[in-house]
C-alpha cells in the first residue's frame, strides 16, 4: 500500500520544510520516499508545492491526477488549485488564513475567501475536508511561523498521511529541525484541540 500527499502553499510558508519532515517520518518508520517539489516564483508569494510518495510499490516522485490521498494546504487557494490531483475520496487538511496575491490589491480579480471554502466543502465534502483556524493557533504558539508543522499534526490525527503519526513526525521534527526552534515546533506538532472548525471528530480529540 502506498500513499500519496501533496502539499501545497506559498512562498515562505514552509511548504518545502514540511515535505522533508513527512518524508524524514516516513523514512524513520522504514517506508519507501519518493518526494519532488516544484518552487517557481516563491520569493514572491508564488505558489509552492511537494509531491511526497509513501511505502512500497513507488517508483516515481510524481503524483498523477486524481491520485492524491490527501492535499495539505498552508493556504485555502492553494488547496483549491492542487483539487484536480485528489482522488475521489481523499482529503483535504487546510488553514482558514488567506495569503492574498498581490494581483487582488491592484486591480486582478478579488480574492473571495468564502467561495473558496464553498468550493472545498462541496468538492470533497465536510467529512473530507479539516480546516485549522489559523488565529488560533497563532494565537496558542505565539507566532505564525509554524503553521505548516500545525498543519502536519492535524493531517497525521486525521489519518491523511497514511500511517505516519504524530510520534513519527516528532521523530522527524527533532531530527531535522534548528534546537532554537524545536520547542516551538513540536508544540505545534501536539496543537489541534479548538483549531478546527468543521473537521473529523477524531481531529479535535
Amino acid at each position: 500500500m502506498s500513499t500519496n500527499v501533496i502539499l501545497a502553499g506559498v512562498g515562505g510558508q514552509g511548504a518545502v520544510l514540511a515535505s522533508k519532515l513527512l518524508a524524514r517520518a516516513a523514512m524513520e518508520r522504514g517506508l519507501p520516499v519518493k518526494t519532488a517539489e516544484t518552487i517557481g516564483m516563491a520569493q514572491r508569494g508564488g505558489s509552492v508545492f511537494s509531491h511526497v510518495r509513501i511505502g512500497e510499490g513507488v517508483h516515481a516522485p510524481l503524483i498523477g491526477r486524481g491520485r492524491a490521498d490527501a492535499i495539505v494546504a498552508f493556504e485555502p487557494a492553494e488547496a483549491a488549485r492542487q483539487l484536480p490531483f485528489l482522488r475521489p475520496g481523499g482529503m483535504v487538511v487546510t488553514s482558514d488564513a488567506p495569503v492574498v496575491p498581490v494581483s487582488a490589491a491592484t486591480g486582478g480579480p478579488a480574492y473571495d475567501l468564502p467561495a473558496i471554502m464553498s468550493h472545498l466543502r462541496e468538492r470533497v465534502g465536510e467529512k473530507n475536508l479539516v480546516v485549522v483556524d489559523a488565529a488560533a493557533a497563532e494565537a496558542e504558539l505565539g507566532t505564525a511561523k509554524a503553521l505548516n508543522v500545525v498543519l502536519l499534526g492535524a493531517a497525521a490525527r486525521a489519518g491523511a498521511l497514511g500511517s505516519v503519526t504524530v510520534d513519527d513526525l516528532a521523530v522527524a521534527v527533532r531530527a531535522t529541525v534548528s534546537p532554537r526552534f524545536l520547542d516551538l515546533d513540536l508544540r505545534a506538532l501536539r496543537r489541534a484541540k479548538g483549531t478546527v472548525t468543521f473537521a473529523r471528530a477524531c481531529v479535535q480529540k
